[in-house]
């Protein structure tokens, strides 16, 4: 039997717990981040009518090449007529891009994460108002030998239906400045190391859609986040 099969969750739940207050806006703090793009994102499951839910992530972002350290804003929007309902934001990292932390958010346990990535929190994003939006300041780390990659889905409170995906999208740069102190870095595009063997890049993880989310209860209230998968890491077996 595959690894990689999807197994579906019934009756699962996993809880991170954090005390935390949900923010309105903590937009990161890099000036070269340019407008926020929709690149690389899709509509998945069908929203509820005069629901229209999408992400923004930067058009550029800039590596400190001594730290690896990278801030990048992820925002969420309701470009529809009516509220959202109660929805939350999952910041997903891939390949050379980790996501440390995002305020306001749980970190969801590794054996949660979807099969590929390395790191990854849920945002309880609430009810959303017609043309509202909220941003999260997203701390992480690039390492600019390897491609990165990012994903942002929106999903309902509980996991069971995803509205709306961006990515996993790449950032990265076709001209590579090892001996500068930061490197910016492009949304959608692959990264090419300036590292020797930089024309083979490591490609991990999966590609265009993740299927997210399962069955399960609904997002507990401040303090507690439940997280399912409908795809999950294979359980370590010892020999």
């Amino acid at each position: 039997m595959s690894s990689r099969r999807t197994t579906t969750i019934a009756g699962s739940l996993v809880t991170a717990s954090f005390s935390a207050v949900m923010i309105l806006a903590l937009p990161a703090v890099a000036e070269d981040q340019g407008p926020g793009s929709g690149k690389g994102g899709k509509a998945v499951d069908e929203a509820p009518a005069g629901v229209k839910l999408s992400t923004l992530l930067p058009e550029r972002i800039s590596v400190d090449n001594g730290s690896r350290k990278t801030a990048i804003t992820a925002t969420v929007r309701n470009e529809g007529t009516k509220n959202s309902g109660s929805v939350r934001l999952l910041v997903v990292g891939f390949d050379g891009l980790t996501v440390k932390n995002v305020p306001g958010c749980a970190a969801i346990p590794e054996q949660d994460l979807p099969e590929g990535s390395n790191s990854g929190f849920a945002c309880p994003v609430g009810d959303l108002a017609a043309g509202a939006s909220k941003s999260y300041a997203v701390d992480a780390t690039f390492d600019t030998g390897r491609t990165g990659k990012i994903c942002l889905p929106v999903q309902t409170a509980d996991g069971s239906k995803t509205f709306w995906q961006q990515g996993p999208v790449p950032f990265g740069t076709t001209n590579p400045s090892p001996n500068a102190p930061a490197t910016p870095l492009l949304l959608g595009t692959d990264n090419t190391p300036a590292a020797p063997s930089g024309d083979e890049l490591p490609r991990t993880g999966p590609a265009d859609v993740l299927p997210w989310g399962a069955a399960g209860a609904a997002l507990l209230a401040a303090g507690a986040a439940g997280l399912w998968w409908s795809r999950r890491r294979p359980e370590r077996r010892e020999a």
